[in-house]
């Protein structure tokens, strides 16, 4: 593990107007996400045109003769939680050569950038199918670095099986206020055993997904091939079988819209980043789609 600073890494990646461009497109959440959850309430004060009607005190209203709202003190952080997929199939390779979890890596820690340059709280929940790491949701660098540096620990190439459901069931059962939850995982998943878990959580919280990209392993160049699940070797002349990587890249292809179909039912918008290079860009796309679900 490299011992510098890994928001001071991402800080390195990115310029000014990216950042400020992914800030605007998350202060949309502030609006939705704490709109009748997480508030104190204040006092009552007259209704005027444009104040929202869910707010109006019918009750108080019929008792003082004409309409009044409750007032609430508005919680002034976003509260998200990295809901990251550490299974072993996170040490394989995606399109671009990489790890898979070096991408899932630096979209946790983009993520976790830009919450703390905004001043609001991050927690982590990840887990396989035997491990479960959670972390509360703080702010500030020291918190954010403790945080991804846990994360990083987690993501290894001997890692059991990913369970996907169990990382979701935890923040069901953990996260008590509405929540932006980024769930980061391999591009099989969510998949429709998750399907439950997901629709669950969605009732609850705003969630978005994350998804590393697979190298097709009959892709041309690609090099030696094993499965990462189940260590079998892929033989080159099987590699080089150009019916054979017609027949993966359709069941590549008819995977994916498996996983995006489920996603759309369940109303989550959802980005695929094949390398580390598409991160910052897939992220802004995933802020302004959710946004505009949102507004």
């Amino acid at each position: 593990m490299s011992s510098a600073s890994r928001l001071a890494k991402v800080r390195a990646r990115l310029d000014l107007p990216t950042v400020r461009r992914a800030s605007g497109l998350l202060d949309g959440h502030h609006r939705s996400i704490f709109t009748g959850h997480g508030q104190d309430f204040d006092d009552m004060v007259e209704y005027h045109p444009g104040d929202d009607v869910g707010d109006i005190d019918w009750k108080a209203s019929a008792r003082t003769g004409h309409p009044v709202i409750r007032r609430f003190v508005h919680e002034s952080n976003l509260a998200m939680v990295l809901a990251v997929d550490t299974g072993r199939s996170m040490a394989a390779s995606a399109p671009s050569g990489e790890r898979k979890s070096e991408i899932a890596l630096f979209a946790a820690d983009v993520v976790a950038y830009l919450a703390r340059a905004r001043g609001d709280l991050v927690g982590l929940v990840a887990g396989d199918s035997r491990r479960i790491t959670q972390v509360p949701a703080r702010g500030g660098t020291g918190h954010m670095e403790m945080l991804l540096r846990l994360l990083e620990g987690e993501l290894t190439r001997d890692a059991p099986v990913s369970d996907l459901s169990r990382v979701l069931d935890r923040i069901l059962t953990s996260a008590t206020r509405r929540t932006l939850v980024v769930l980061i995982t391999d591009e099989a998943r969510p998949a429709l055993s998750d399907e439950d878990a997901l629709r669950r959580l969605r009732t609850r919280h705003d969630v978005m997904v994350i998804s590393v990209a697979d190298a097709v392993p009959t892709t041309p160049g690609l090099g030696a091939v094993a499965d990462v699940e189940g260590g079998l070797v892929l033989p080159p002349f099987l590699q080089r079988d150009r019916r054979l990587h017609a027949a993966a890249t359709t069941a590549v292809a008819n995977r994916k819209k498996r996983v995006r179909d489920m996603l759309r039912r369940r109303g989550v918008e959802h980005v695929v980043a094949a390398s580390s290079d598409d991160v910052v860009d897939a992220l802004l796309d995933l802020f302004r789609r959710q946004r505009r679900v949102r507004s």
